[in-house]
């Protein structure tokens, strides 16, 4: 098989691709495979979701969302896009909490990275898992309802569990999001005001391609419609996180409120996700450590600056997972989108990891990192708990790849 993740930036080296349209069909697979992983909606830049052996896709099974109203829980199928599941949601009057700035992404794949929207008290899109069902190496079904010790450890699973194929997620009832955009936010007002900045609505973002003395653009997603602007000026028009790309792409902006699952992400469903030929890195800091953080990283603009598209700035609560990168703090997001040349970005994550290491970054599990496994350890203190859950739940290493030798395995 020749495939690539969505960007063009990865070509898997697996063997084959499945692609079952039953569950029973998906245990048989995995049970008579030597090795083989999860594939999802292709959103992982790095060799997260590759096999030395097989690759397996549930995109084609039933997406079965059954929406438990006295429980507000929804039971979806693994492979289902969020924006599939949200438009589901909202037609019976129900929503989620969070979204991440992409609605193409599929369920499983984004809890299993702990991937983020935005929010000062808004956690990942893995912290409303109350529920997973997952097929085990041997191919039976195993679930972990919300009572069970190991669903913390799972839920941000790294594919290294097995494979899912039902998870369960807290729900809310539906609301409406206001969108607005400021440009040209001075860098002093944004770093001597980020904290108020940031609390200004539900879910904040910032974008900037550190080549000028302002922030691009900040976008605020308010659920009340009231919302505290930020110095600097209105959006004229519909923008795109990166100056001069079609704002079509875009979710609504101008303060027009519409339906929480076309706001809280930065782009359409309908359309192709933010620029397309890129590669992503992005590290999450201490709350506390963010001003600092974003200081050091102005001071490297000029290596940067050449090779980047936009750099975006989020917020995200705190939670238990154990995996999470917002695993027992608050976080604030450095996110960098990069042209695609894989040599420059490559020479550029030392320099960046290393300015970042004062503050104690985590890297995204799906995007571009240079640390290895000692860095590792040291940042997330449940690592060995979830290595020794790897062992009891794959004893025999079915689901290993590369990456997770590399990353969380190797000792």
């Amino acid at each position: 098989m020749t495939e690539t993740n969505w960007a063009g930036s990865y070509t898997y080296t697996a063997q084959r691709l499945h692609q079952p349209d039953t569950v029973s069909q998906a245990q048989r697979i995995v049970a008579d495979a030597h090795q083989i992983r999860a594939l999802g909606s292709r959103h992982s830049f790095n060799d997260l979701a590759d096999s030395a052996g097989d690759l397996i896709s549930l995109a084609a099974l039933p997406a079965d969302i059954h929406v438990d109203a006295q429980a507000q829980v929804v039971r979806v199928a693994a492979g289902v896009r969020y924006g599939d599941l949200a438009a589901e949601l909202d037609r019976a009057g129900w929503a989620l909490a969070a979204m991440a700035s992409l609605p193409h992404i599929a369920v499983a794949g984004a809890i299993g990275t702990a991937t983020h929207g935005s929010g000062d008290r808004v956690q990942n899109l893995a912290s409303a898992v109350v529920g997973l069902e997952l097929i085990s190496p041997d191919g039976d079904l195993v679930t972990l309802d919300a009572d069970h010790p190991d669903l913390p450890g799972a839920a941000v699973h790294l594919g290294a569990l097995g494979v899912l194929t039902k998870v369960w997620l807290r729900i809310e009832p539906s609301y409406q999001v206001a969108q607005y955009v400021v440009n040209d936010v001075p860098w002093d007002h944004v770093l001597t005001h980020f904290d108020e900045i940031t609390s200004a609505a539900y879910s904040v973002s910032l974008f900037t391609r550190w080549d000028a003395d302002v922030a691009d653009q900040v976008w605020l997603k308010s659920r009340t419609g009231e919302v505290s602007l930020p110095m600097g000026v209105a959006a004229p028009g519909p923008q795109h996180p990166i100056r001069g790309v079609d704002p079509a792409w875009a979710t609504e902006q101008a303060g027009l409120a519409g339906p929480w699952f076309d706001r809280l992400p930065h782009f359409r469903l309908e359309f192709t996700p933010s620029a397309g030929e890129e590669i992503q890195a992005e590290y999450l800091v201490p709350r506390p450590a963010a001003v600092a953080a974003i200081r050091a990283v102005r001071d490297i603009a000029p290596q940067i600056a050449p090779h980047l598209q936009v750099c975006e700035f989020r917020t995200m609560a705190a939670d238990e997972l154990w995996l999470s990168m917002a695993q027992g703090q608050d976080t604030v997001a450095l996110h960098f989108t990069f042209d695609r040349v894989p040599e420059a970005v490559r020479a550029l994550l030392p320099l960046l990891e290393e300015t970042l290491a004062p503050f104690d970054a985590r890297p995204h599990w799906g995007k571009w990192f240079a640390m290895g496994i000692g860095r590792l350890e040291r940042l997330y203190p449940r690592m060995a708990g979830f290595r020794d859950l790897v062992r009891r739940y794959d004893p025999d290493g079915k689901f290993h790849n590369a990456f997770l030798q590399r990353t969380v395995l190797a000792r």
